[in-house]
């Protein structure tokens, strides 16, 4: 049985993740919590997956994620967060969190999230991994190029080819007529493509092209 534990001092946020988690897994165990305090003890008895919202009480946000890497090292940890603070997120993404959710996504776009961070991977909305992208050539975005690079082995070469036109901003219908594709086709590729890097929409494949030196 996969477990979650939903951290977030809002309880109709908290009931909101509770929800997504229970469509996605029917029968997963979840617990709640609702201040760093709780959460850091709650962590440590041990989760598949812990969703932690980046401000609440008990902790300022750096101390409070740290506070639950301490408790759960082990543990992919997915931060729910509406800053926009640049170098904050930098700081949570160099302390090893496996993902990123804007408070703003839908129920769907973190369901995925939490899919691909269960899988292995890790998930950054477009907005930090248009920042990642822009610290590639001084070398410190490696961790995250290898994390694309993994899930990009997940593609077929002709899911490849509709990265690299995705790249280039072409639409399903120059993608089609550049594959020689009908449309319906092109548009099952270009999902399994977002599915497989993780990607919240065609900018952030984009992004995740770019790392892999596509284009």
């Amino acid at each position: 049985m996969t477990s979650f534990l939903i951290c977030d001092d809002h309880a109709l946020v908290r009931e909101a993740l509770a929800g997504t988690v229970q469509m996605g897994w029917p029968g997963a165990a979840v617990d709640l919590a609702g201040h760093f305090p709780s959460a850091w003890a709650k962590a440590a008895q041990g989760y598949d997956l812990v969703v932690c919202d980046l401000i609440m009480p008990g902790a300022a946000p750096l101390a409070g994620i740290d506070g639950m890497i301490r408790a759960a090292p082990d543990t992919p940890l997915l931060v729910v967060t509406g800053t926009e603070d640049d170098a904050l997120l930098l700081d949570l993404l160099d302390r090893g969190v496996a993902g990123f959710a804007p408070k703003t996504a839908s129920g769907s776009i973190i369901e995925a999230a939490m899919r691909l961070i269960l899988a292995g991977g890790r998930y950054l909305p477009p907005r930090l991994a248009e920042i990642a992208s822009a610290r590639i050539d001084d070398g410190s975005v490696i961790a995250v190029r290898d994390d694309v690079a993994r899930l990009a082995e997940r593609l077929t070469e002709r899911q490849m080819e509709v990265l690299r036109l995705i790249a280039r901003g072409q639409s399903n219908k120059e993608i089609a007529r550049a594959l020689d594709l009908a449309p319906s086709t092109v548009k099952t590729h270009v999902a399994q493509v977002l599915t497989c890097l993780g990607a919240a929409n065609r900018t952030d494949a984009a992004i995740k092209a770019r790392l892999l030196d596509l284009v």
